[in-house]
């Protein structure tokens, strides 16, 4: 195991700041900024305990058996496990918008 490499870790506990790791004897942290590379609110909605993933070793702490990880460059399609939340609403705003986005393309057109 060297820095660079690619290892199945798995996920043990989630904080604001970042997501827990196992890795036989080892322990790491894959920190908030380094799941995609882009702003995240929350990791939970990327990340779950429990599940195995690939991570990248970023550094290795042999003394303290702690790993620092990352997703980026693990072509991982990490995607958001985000449920839409239904409203009262429905269909309605569509049904009395559509007819009014209709003529403003067809007006831009000509």
């Amino acid at each position: 195991m060297k820095k660079n490499d690619i290892i199945k870790v798995k996920i043990t506990s989630i904080k604001p700041y970042g997501a827990f790791v196992k890795y036989k004897k080892f322990t790491g942290l894959i920190h908030i900024s380094m799941i995609n590379g882009k702003y995240i609110s929350d990791i939970e909605e990327y990340l779950k305990v429990g599940e195995e993933i690939d991570a990248e070793i970023l550094e290795i702490d042999k003394e303290n058996m702690h790993l620092y990880l990352s997703l980026i460059n693990t072509n991982q399609n990490l995607k958001r496990n985000v449920k839409l939340k239904e409203t009262d609403k429905g269909f309605q705003t569509l049904k009395k918008m559509l007819p009014i986005w209709i003529k403003e393309v067809k007006f831009n057109k000509n």
